[in-house]
């Protein structure tokens, strides 16, 4: 089994930062990409942020220059510092993994976090 736990949501101000955490653990070889995604009420799961394990990054464009993603190999955790925020960007945060498990490494499975909320308002 695969687990990953993130950590970091909260309440901020319009035009605050926060930073989630998601720490990937168990039977687990390598992974591909890690990503953010998030959901806001009565709304569809969107994809925030993607990296693969090489560091290259993708963005919705409705965050593009204030949330920045990052990864560490090592640790098998991915970060987002998000800046600048706005009551839209309330939602659930959901971090997801590419996993290869030790068991087979040829396959490639979707994990994903529990969520973690994030709410935008003054």
């Amino acid at each position: 089994q695969v687990q990953l736990v993130e950590s970091g949501g909260g309440l901020v101000q319009p035009g605050g930062s926060l930073r989630l955490s998601c720490a990937a653990s168990g039977s687990i070889f390598s992974i591909d990409a890690m990503g953010w995604y998030r959901q806001a009420p009565g709304k569809q799961r969107e994809s925030v942020a993607v990296i693969t394990n090489g560091g290259s990054a993708n963005y919705a464009d409705s965050v593009k220059g204030r949330f920045t993603i990052s990864r560490d190999n090592a640790k098998n955790t991915v970060y987002l510092q998000m800046n600048s925020l706005k009551p839209e960007d309330t939602a659930v945060y959901y971090c997801n993994a590419e996993v290869r498990r030790i068991t087979n490494i040829n396959r490639v499975n979707n994990w994903w976090g529990q969520g973690t909320q994030v709410t935008v308002s003054s």
